[in-house]
């Protein structure tokens, strides 16, 4: 994953949603706050990663799913599916602090590498 930005997603207008900090954004979903935040980023295919927005690869994405504790609560399908290179998700999470520290992967080169035992490390640099 490469040319990570913030995506401010038209939804967050609405009322809906309430802005905590840049770019992290509440709701209520049930009796449940959800924190989330959507960034855009370009996929690597020379690293293993999907050639095509509407096909996102599960890695790296898994791995940071699993490193910051959040999930993805939107695909924007339309946006992905018009797109050539740019990838959107949103990520979640109910606790504001795990989406905080996620954007700090904001403007950084995510990747998977295999170490020599055939595990995979996230690389966030």
């Amino acid at each position: 994953m490469k040319n990570i930005k913030n995506y401010d997603a038209p939804k967050y207008s609405s009322e809906e949603y309430k802005l905590i900090q840049d770019g992290v954004y509440e709701y209520i979903d049930g009796s449940e706050k959800i924190f989330v935040t959507s960034l855009s980023f370009e996929q690597e295919p020379e690293l293993g990663e999907g050639e095509d927005p509407t096909d996102i690869s599960q890695d790296p994405l898994e791995d940071l799913l699993d490193e910051y504790t959040c999930y993805i609560s939107d695909f924007y399908d339309d946006l992905n599916s018009r797109s050539e290179s740019v990838c959107y998700q949103e990520f979640a999470s109910t606790e504001m602090e795990d989406i905080v520290n996620l954007r700090g992967i904001i403007g950084k080169h995510v990747y998977c590498k295999f170490d020599e035992e055939g595990f995979v490390d996230l690389v966030i640099e």
